[in-house]
């Protein structure tokens, strides 16, 4: 049986390399953005156009769009960073920063729980600048608290669904030569995606709501 895998911010980067990894073990891709792209409709099933993940009403259109449709996998990826600096730092960025990356996958998840069966996954696309242990840097205030309540929310959600059987990963990609970052990373999308599908293939009740980088190791919170 064909399995199902919705993923947000589908159009590029991550999101993208990781439906076309998917899409290459058989499963059924649904992709959500706001904008497709060639890439990714020339691989998804279905394309889900016009979300933005932080407006209620996009997010209440899901459930709509996939009525019927079971989830085997459901990856929150779509993600935003900003570089907030000590002393100009704008709350306005702070507040989107929060919005995208931690409120959204948490609605998200909320709104297709009807969709999600024994059996399913969640994946969260965090990132190790989330971990207060991790962070021997500083700055990024908005992106490092937005991930620090991403991963949180994550592991409430895998209390939460175990009675349900539904498991929750919680993911860093690494630093992926992505548009985020200027291209500036150590992987490719391609890497960083297989990584990541290794981690949720290995995921399962007994491990559910672990903080785990794409190369398998086990991150601190």
């Amino acid at each position: 049986m064909t399995k199902t895998a919705v993923i947000t911010g589908a159009n590029r980067g991550v999101g993208l390399a990781l439906a076309t990894e998917l899409n290459g073990k058989g499963y059924r891709v649904i992709g959500v953005c706001r904008s497709s792209s060639e890439e990714l409709d020339n691989i998804a099933s279905k394309v889900i156009e016009g979300i933005d993940v932080t407006d209620e009403a996009s997010i209440a259109r899901l459930p709509k769009e996939l009525k019927g449709v079971d989830v085997d996998l459901l990856i929150n990826n779509a993600g935003l960073l900003d570089d907030n600096v000590l002393g100009s730092i704008e709350l306005d960025s702070i507040r989107a920063q929060m919005e995208v990356n931690a409120y959204a996958p948490l609605m998200v998840t909320e709104a297709l729980l009807d969709n999600l069966r024994s059996g399913s996954k969640v994946a969260l696309i965090t990132s190790r600048m989330g971990s207060m242990t991790d962070n021997t840097s500083g700055g990024r205030y908005g992106y490092r608290a937005s991930k620090a309540a991403l991963n949180a929310f994550g592991k409430s959600l895998a209390v939460d669904l175990v009675p349900q059987g539904i498991s929750v990963a919680i993911l860093h990609p690494g630093y992926v030569q992505t548009r985020m970052v200027n291209f500036g990373g150590f992987i490719s999308p391609q890497e960083s995606a297989q990584g990541l599908i290794e981690r949720i293939d290995g995921l399962n009740l007994e491990n559910s709501g672990t903080f785990w980088h794409s190369n398998g190791e086990e991150l601190p919170w």
